[in-house]
């Protein structure tokens, strides 16, 4: 008696593009690499750029970008609105971060990475590239344990009475920056722990899906919109909880925002309200940090990669290895 399974076309699709995505971080980030530590934030960034839009060109998808890089660092974009794919296939919401912490990579510092997310068309956040407060919590709470407009102190205290331990036991995650001055010092006020990162909050964000692991419970504080949705469709494949708020404090701000449809600038929005369809999301390591391995060009000629992907509808996350051979691939010149 032979077994016949059945995948219906568009979950088919679906599994395909999972893999084409790890392709498209794996040339950004093979692309950048090749200019750590060279002291140029810009040029990194648009070899990222390049690398990710030409792979993305490539895919079978009708693909618009809804979040990009911006205009807040005047760097090299893949713009909102742009149309990616071959325009023909499933219609996909697009959001990329093509060098996330392009200081890392200038200076050679760990945690750098190529990242993107890939969602049915119509359901992640179009966010103007603004900043935005963001609160992530592992999985495994109740809904509600911490909220956005409690002090940091009363969101360390609400977390380790729900993990039931003291806050000396509890780790926060905050980007070392004169702006978060006071979370840091309300942290430590309860006399939990503050770990802070130079640079790279998507991965600070995800961090707190694998407290066990990474040693980090919570992530508190402001950081660009786009690094945000992006954090927000990892933690919909992992698991976890997050609450963002755009900071949308000048006319031109708002004005930007209501454009792209959003109609309340004060409000809170979960993870479901970022990244409400199936999703999928893919990183591939730049440099060698606390989440992925960088790249390594090896002296035989083969390219390493190290890549995490995602799913949201099977929560599956796979870590995939990979040896390039064939190197024309990375349009390396």
């Amino acid at each position: 008696m032979s077994t016949h399974i059945s995948v219906p076309p568009h979950a088919l699709l679906e599994r395909i593009l999972t893999l084409e995505i790890v392709r498209v971080t794996e040339r950004a980030a093979v692309s950048s690499a090749r200019l750590r530590g060279h002291g140029n934030e810009k040029a990194a960034d648009q070899a990222a750029v390049d690398a990710m839009r030409r792979e993305l060109n490539k895919l079978p998808i009708e693909g618009t970008i809804v979040i990009g890089e911006g205009e807040r660092d005047e760097a090299p974009m893949l713009f909102i609105g742009e149309k990616v794919g071959m325009n023909a296939g499933p219609q996909v919401d697009i959001a990329v971060d093509p060098l996330e912490g392009t200081t890392l990579c200038a200076k050679n510092m760990p945690g750098a990475i190529a990242t993107m997310a890939m969602a049915d068309g119509g359901t992640l956040l179009h966010a103007p590239d603004v900043y935005m407060q963001k609160l992530a919590i592992g999985p495994g709470y109740a809904k509600g344990v911490v909220e956005l407009d409690a002090t940091p102190a009363d969101n360390v205290h609400r977390l380790a009475k729900a993990k039931g331990v003291a806050p000396e036991a509890i780790t926060v995650l905050v980007l070392d920056r004169p702006r978060h001055a006071d979370i840091i010092s309300s942290v430590r006020s309860t006399g939990a722990a503050v770990r802070l990162i130079t640079d790279g909050d998507v991965a600070g964000v995800i961090h707190c899906a694998d407290p066990d692991n990474t040693g980090v419970d919570m992530y508190l504080g402001t950081g660009g919109a786009p690094e945000g949705v992006l954090a927000a469709v990892a933690l919909r494949c992992i698991g976890g909880q997050m609450q963002c708020r755009l900071i949308l404090d000048s006319d031109e701000k708002r004005e930007r925002a209501a454009k792209m449809g959003v109609n309340d600038p004060k409000m809170i929005y979960g993870i479901e309200d970022m990244a409400k369809g199936d999703c999928l999301f893919a990183a591939t390591g730049v440099t060698t940090g606390s989440l992925l391995s960088g790249v390594k060009f090896r002296k035989d000629g083969v390219i390493e990669t190290e890549t995490v992907v995602m799913r949201s509808v099977t929560g599956t996350v796979r870590y995939i290895k990979a040896e390039h051979r064939q190197l024309e691939k990375f349009y390396l010149g």
